[in-house]
């Protein structure tokens, strides 16, 4: 019989766990922490699965000036996604892929910090994507950026659009520019979408009651998908 009274990751490690007859293959080190780090792991016969990474949310603001209400709005939305789920938020603007951007023919020719950027942008388990709306559409230098994108590399990613705009004359830019960009890529775009109008900015946050509800709404669409991440107050509501 083992008698291991320590942890792998999330899951409990104990004598209990194993079966009584010889276990066929374990391979372990003890780490100077007391924890177990291990090959393969049986329990009652089956491999341990390895614990769940947290989760990795990545928002992408297609503003070209800062301060930016764009910015502020993806800020928002991985606030709210951190606080329904367990997971690693990270916000990049257009600024940060550098000024090489604006002439850079494929992903290459971006400085190593930029394509560092986007390596951890593609390697996200989803996206928040919102963008300002200049005469009905989105900037070049954001739609530039996703040109420079394998077609592949967003395929059945999660993500979620918004946009921010003057007025209402722009809400229908988000469903008419951004949801047919993101299902080129064949990307998992959550259903309800998000358009940000100025008037619902207070000093540049994010105050208006009917957009930050809808924000919400859409955020709560990755619990769905990720419920393994939920924090446990959510998950009890």
């Amino acid at each position: 019989m083992f008698s291991i009274g320590t942890a792998i990751g999330k899951y409990p490690v104990s004598a209990k766990n194993f079966l009584p007859n010889p276990v066929p293959s374990l391979e372990w080190e003890k780490a100077g922490d007391g924890h177990i780090s291990s090959h393969e792991v049986v329990i009652y016969g089956q491999p341990m699965p390895h614990p769940i990474q947290k989760l990795s949310i990545v928002g992408l603001s297609g503003n070209i000036a800062a301060p930016s209400k764009t910015k502020a709005l993806v800020a928002t939305a991985l606030g709210f996604a951190a606080e329904r789920l367990e997971a690693q938020t990270t916000l990049f603007e257009i600024a940060n892929f550098g000024p090489d951007l604006g002439g850079a023919r494929k992903l290459d020719d971006l400085a190593p910090e930029a394509r560092a950027h986007v390596a951890r942008l593609l390697a996200a388990d989803a996206l928040i994507v919102a963008t300002p709306t200049y005469k009905a559409s989105y900037p070049g230098l954001f739609k530039h950026l996703i040109d420079l994108l394998d077609p592949a590399s967003l395929r059945r990613k999660p993500v979620l659009i918004a946009a921010t705009g003057g007025g209402e004359k722009h809400a229908l830019a988000v469903e008419h520019q951004l949801r047919p960009l993101f299902a080129f890529f064949e990307a998992r775009v959550l259903s309800t979408a998000v358009h940000v109008p100025d008037r619902d900015f207070t000093d540049g946050v994010l105050t208006g009651e009917a957009s930050l509800a809808r924000l919400t709404r859409a955020v709560q669409e990755f619990e769905s998908l990720f419920p393994q991440a939920r924090r446990l107050r959510h998950a009890a509501e």
